[in-house]
């Protein structure tokens, strides 16, 4: 069978305002609704530039707003609200999402703790599976429905815990949203629904070119028997033969060292903010500067320093390729690249007059003190815990 993924390839993502907009601009919600569940449909692949902060949801909802005057419960404004349910949901639960959320299908224990080899190195012999591996390895991102088959293959018929196999999908992700991604796992696993996903090789048949389709694997089989397997403390190994193994990239919890040197960090520097306005930057901030900061900032009142925190990536490893974007975004913003515990940038950051910025749920306890401004929402964020998207969807929208 073939092994290519060029036929549902995402496109690259530049870590530019110009690309993201551009992007943005190129948006077709008429195609997205008819065409989303196909892998070579007209999504938008704006996830990783919202992720960052290059775009916020209110920017993108008033764009398509202004260019095609959708309606409230048009399906694309649909799945942007599904990343502010996320986010919600983690911001009421903090690392509790981290944690199973109800029990699954099967007791804790009968799930692995580790990803197996073969599917890290897309060698599983079942084509969708290795075919959405090779393309996460090769692009740093993954059209949904290839995210939902790689999870519901891993947690139900492979018997890996979601949760190393969310934080291994989320270090290999261009736009990997620890909310979005690891409540995604949980709705998979069946630990945050009432049930867990499963799909069959005509799911992959229908919405996937053909280079994904498994005839004769473990996921060709009726609903019922994949439910059955799903129940069952029985895992199903890798396909029998030799199948081409694709290396794991390299992860990384500090700056890589073939970072250009105009992209590097630099230890924070207390002399650089001392007694001056602060406008600051992090991984999840990386968008237009304010007008007012710009002003600021060619008076010579206000300097723009960017920050990323030692502890965050000591829990979560990034891939190089993720790395290298976020870098040369930080270089196109600001030539005060922090990079050092929270300590000593929280410590350099005492010496400003004022710091001000836009705080995101990725941010650790070190920015606490910090008087950040809330993210953008393009929904009012309803004050009690809502288990459910249709419950959240239904208060925001008036539906």
């Amino acid at each position: 069978m073939s092994r290519s993924v060029e036929a549902a390839a995402p496109p690259d993502f530049p870590p530019t305002l110009e690309a993201a907009f551009a992007r943005l601009k190129a948006v077709r919600p008429g195609d997205y609704a008819r065409t989303r569940n196909h892998l070579e449909g007209a999504v938008t692949w704006l996830s990783p530039y919202i992720t960052h902060g290059l775009l916020t949801v209110p920017q993108v909802v008033q764009a398509l707003q202004e260019r095609h005057a959708l309606p409230r419960d048009h399906k694309l404004l649909q799945e942007l609200a599904w990343r502010e349910f996320f986010h919600h949901a983690w911001g009421h639960d903090g690392d509790g999402i981290f944690q199973s959320l109800r029990p699954g299908p099967r007791p804790e224990g009968d799930y692995a703790r580790q990803v197996p080899g073969d599917l890290r190195e897309a060698c599983t012999g079942v084509p969708v599976v290795d075919e959405a591996v090779r393309t996460l390895y090769a692009t740093g991102t993954l059209h949904n429905h290839a995210r939902l088959w790689l999870a519901s293959y891993t947690v139900h018929l492979r018997k890996v815990h979601w949760r190393p196999a969310a934080d291994w999908l989320y270090a290999h992700l261009l736009d990997g949203d620890l909310g979005s991604n690891h409540l995604s796992w949980q709705w998979v696993s069946g630990t945050g629904s009432h049930k867990p996903y499963l799909f069959d090789n005509g799911n992959v048949e229908r919405w996937a070119p053909v280079p994904w389709h498994s005839p004769g694997t473990v996921v060709d089989h009726p609903f019922e028997k994949l439910e059955a397997l799903a129940h069952t403390a029985r895992r199903a190994g890798p396909e029998p033969g030799a199948w081409p193994a694709t290396p794991e990239p390299a992860l990384h919890r500090s700056p890589p060292p073939d970072l250009p040197a105009a992209h590097a960090f630099t230890a924070p520097d207390a002399a650089v903010v001392a007694g001056r306005d602060v406008w600051l930057l992090h991984p999840w901030a990386l968008g237009e500067l304010p007008s007012a900061v710009r002003e600021a900032q060619q008076r010579g009142d206000t300097v723009v320093v960017a920050v990323a925190e030692a502890a965050f990536f000591t829990r979560w490893a990034w891939s190089g390729r993720r790395w290298h974007w976020l870098a040369a975004r930080l270089a196109a913003l600001t030539p005060h690249r922090w990079w050092g515990p929270g300590d000593a940038w929280r410590a350099a950051l005492g010496r400003a007059r004022t710091v001000q910025g836009v705080h995101n749920l990725h941010l650790g306890p070190a920015f606490g003190p910090l008087a950040l401004s809330p993210r953008p929402r393009q929904w009012a964020d309803p004050p009690r815990r809502c288990r459910s998207f249709s419950a959240v969807w239904s208060a925001v929208s008036g539906g």
